[in-house]
């Protein structure tokens, strides 16, 4: 044989290797795809127990229990803005074993650390969104501001009196308060207060003038007429709070914040696994059962595709790199 077929004959038996290969690996990830799930699962969760993301995370477990016929058991890693739980599940074998409640803050964080120990696009697979949490823009009772068009313009005469007050640097209510803020180009304090009973009371002592917070502990102040909602940051009304209108429904054209959450596994997790995770989590959005618990801690149920809830990912992570450089905020 001369060198030349030698070198043919080289290039297709390795091409023949090739192919067997892949075949080989496909026919493992159907076998596993089969089986599954074949024993229990664990959702990793970047917050304490007790919380709002906590009892999502319980919600979800739960039911997914029933579904899957097998526990699905939540894993809380609090830490760092949701990195110790996000590094745990993009290390983990990507087998849909282990699920991530991926959220908004993952996204925020791409942008403000100045490195992280996995990429949110490369290292996970979207499976689907469950749900969004609206924020409330809201003032003290009596307050002079009656709407989103008397903050703008108070804080355009007057820049130093007008202090806005939002949750913890880098979550959903602080990027909510900053996004105003840039998109205004307004000359005012963005306040992060570490809890909302703090937050709560600068706003009683006049420390800050209008604040940001999820809906949930929002409502109980709100049904006692201590405080006034101006506007919900998301792009449609909050169902509980039907007379109150959006911020771009305010005037605001473009504006719309909502905290967000899904699930999520390593990346390279066989396709029809995350196919029946998917079709599992759309099932359960869709029950009763669930929505009327998710409206209870104020979460609106949002399913959808894997392709989706990526294309979200993908846009929140661009959309707060941007805020993030508008504001000046320095990466950690």
């Amino acid at each position: 044989m001369g060198r030349r077929a030698t070198l043919r004959y080289t290039k297709f038996v390795r091409g023949l290797h090739r192919l067997s290969l892949i075949f080989g690996l496909a026919a493992c990830g159907v076998a596993q795809a089969q089986n599954y799930p074949a024993r229990p699962l664990r959702l990793v969760v970047g917050y304490a127990a007790g919380g709002v993301g906590d009892i999502t995370a319980r919600v979800v477990a739960d039911d997914l229990s029933k579904r899957l016929g097998q526990a699905v058991v939540v894993d809380n890693r609090p830490g760092a803005g949701g990195i110790v739980a996000a590094q745990a599940v993009a290390r983990a074998d990507a087998d849909g074993y282990t699920l991530l409640l991926l959220n908004q803050g993952n996204a925020i964080s791409a942008s403000l650390f100045k490195s992280l120990p996995y990429d949110i696009l490369r290292d996970f697979e979207p499976v689907s969104e469950i749900g969004a949490f609206n924020v409330v823009m809201f003032v003290n009772k009596g307050s002079a501001l009656k709407s989103v068009a008397d903050l703008v313009a108070a804080s355009k005469v007057h820049p130093e009196k007008v202090n806005i007050g939002t949750g913890p640097v880098g979550n959903g209510e602080n990027m909510a308060g900053l996004l105003l803020k840039s998109m205004l180009h307004l000359d005012v304090a963005v306040v992060p207060f570490g809890t909302a009973s703090s937050q709560f009371a600068a706003i009683k002592t006049g420390d800050i003038q209008v604040a940001f917070a999820f809906v949930a502990p929002v409502l109980p102040h709100l049904k006692a007429g201590t405080v006034e909602a101006l506007a919900v940051t998301d792009s449609v009304r909050y169902p509980g709070l039907p007379a109150v209108p959006t911020v771009e429904e305010a005037g605001i054209a473009g504006y719309s914040v909502a905290a967000w959450n899904g699930i999520a596994v390593p990346a390279k997790t066989p396709k029809a696994i995350v196919e029946r995770l998917n079709k599992d989590i759309n099932s359960m959005i869709a029950s009763t059962e669930v929505n009327q618990r998710f409206q209870t801690i104020g979460i609106e149920p949002r399913g959808g595709t894997p392709e989706q809830f990526s294309r979200l990912v993908s846009s929140e992570v661009a959309k707060w790199r941007q805020v993030i450089r508008d504001s000046k905020i320095e990466q950690q």
